[in-house]
């Protein structure tokens, strides 16, 4: 058995994986980079890139009127066009080019210092766990006799489906459901409690109901008991008796972390439900082991995993202390309209400020830009304390765009008067942040007798 020594073994190449191989090989470090399945991991293959290229197609058909098959077909191909235009940047020759040792196979610990795949062993000063995760598939009975459809197999597709029942409205659930919609299916979405649940209720009913207004049949609060039927016609009854009839069926209840064939008891690594157990600085219970990611269990996204990749890098080739923080990881769900979030939701704001907090809200219609399109749905909701944000939800067209200042914001721990000093162009979707953090200091400045003293006592003594 062949013999590698090295200084970091990354176990996944998704994004997380391979942003921490291309910073820590171009510093220095002798990198291997291990592999089981597809270069760029579920992002690239399954997640974040084909969705939204899907999403695109689908806006597209919907402004044009022009669901179908066609529609479907040229949706689909467009998907498999975008991810093989991204694969290059992620792919096992160009991180090879980079001094990365990329071996393809399975990867299992065998002792808290060494990793084996297929015939070679693998002896790593750190080793970095990135798998990331996988579809949640719920132990419902009859479901697994059916042929269901998860984000890693319904970008497969090549004939849109005529009912798609979605199991689970989360943010993977509702942005699928209203592609296939705009795309000509018919969609049923279910849930057993609240669609986009973990998000502000009031933003999240804008989402919802537009959808609705698209033809996507949304069901709250239906807890599924039991499938049937077969392929073409799956049937799902839910608590009450009510039976959906679809002919193809997405779970998208969520996900869980890939870690089963990692043999991480060898490795003196503890997991929790959720994934590995990592302190503050991502380090699990063997020292010389990080965990990234969806790994990690704090969180399903690429950008946190991109954010993990650098504090472990830190950590790992200079010995820096590193600590995680989760308050300014921003989420965006990309339906149309999207919604999107840092911070506390108002909800969790008042929870844990009280009466420190203040809330500004600006709708849509208040913005020149947003008239001028005629995309005036939605509004932008600033939770501040001590002025500063805490919390940033934002619900209307190109959402997440709109989120970025505020995601330097909070990141930065800015104070709300570089937001409301900085100058926009006009007319831009972005003067709405402008407009909340001027809010915030509207009542202090215009409803203040004291600045009005000040204000009459000056203009008398002006020249």
């Amino acid at each position: 058995m062949e013999l590698i020594t090295t200084d970091i073994c990354i176990i996944g190449a998704g994004s997380g994986g391979l942003s921490v191989a291309a910073g820590a090989v171009q510093m220095g470090a002798r990198v291997v980079l291990v592999e089981g399945h597809k270069m760029g991991g579920d992002c690239l293959n399954y997640g974040c890139v084909p969705s939204k290229a899907l999403l695109a197609q689908a806006k597209l058909a919907h402004l044009r009127a022009k669901p179908g098959p066609e529609s479907y077909a040229e949706a689909m191909a467009h998907v498999r066009a975008t991810i093989a235009a991204i694969a290059p940047h992620d792919s096992a020759e160009r991180f090879t080019a980079l001094g990365v040792q990329v071996i393809q196979g399975y990867a299992r610990f065998t002792s808290p210092t060494e990793v084996v795949v297929e015939d070679t062993r693998i002896r790593a000063r750190r080793v970095v766990i990135a798998t990331g995760s996988r579809p949640l598939v719920p132990d419902l009975p009859g479901l697994k006799a059916l042929p269901y459809l998860t984000n890693e197999t319904i970008f497969d597709l090549t004939e849109c489906p005529r009912h798609l029942l979605v199991l689970g409205a989360g943010p993977i659930g509702m942005e699928l459901a209203q592609a296939h919609c705009r795309l000509g299916a018919r969609v049923t979405v279910i849930d057993a409690a609240q669609p986009l649940a973990r998000e502000d209720r009031e933003a999240a009913e804008i989402v919802i109901e537009q959808l609705r207004r698209e033809g996507v049949e949304v069901v709250e609060r239906a807890e599924v008991e039991t499938f049937g039927g077969r392929a073409g016609a799956i049937e799902c009854q839910v608590k009450g008796g009510t039976i959906f009839t679809g002919t193809h069926l997405l779970v998208a209840v969520g996900r869980a972390p890939n870690l089963e064939q990692l043999d991480l008891d060898k490795a003196g690594v503890a997991v929790d439900p959720v994934g590995v157990r990592v302190g503050p600085g991502l380090r699990s219970t063997n020292r010389r082991v990080y965990a990234i990611g969806d790994a990690a269990g704090q969180g399903q996204f690429t950008h946190l995993a991109g954010y993990h990749a650098g504090l472990v890098i830190r950590s790992m080739l200079f010995g820096l202390p590193a600590r995680a923080r989760s308050d300014h990881i921003p989420r965006v769900t990309y339906t149309d309209p999207e919604l999107a979030q840092i911070g506390l939701t108002e909800a969790a704001a008042r929870k844990q400020h009280g009466p420190r907090l203040s809330v500004h809200k600006i709708s849509y219609d208040q913005i020149d830009r947003a008239q001028a399109e005629g995309r005036t749905d939605g509004f932008l909701k600033l939770m501040a304390v001590g002025g500063r944000p805490v919390g940033v939800t934002i619900v209307g067209a190109v959402a997440g765009e709109a989120l970025a200042p505020w995601a330097l914001a909070v990141a930065s721990r800015l104070k709300l008067s570089a937001i409301a000093g900085c100058v926009l162009p006009y007319p831009t979707r972005a003067e709405i942040g402008k407009r909340a953090a001027g809010a915030y200091f509207s009542p202090k400045l215009f409803d203040n007798p004291v600045v009005k003293r000040v204000v009459r006592t000056v203009q008398r003594w002006l020249p």
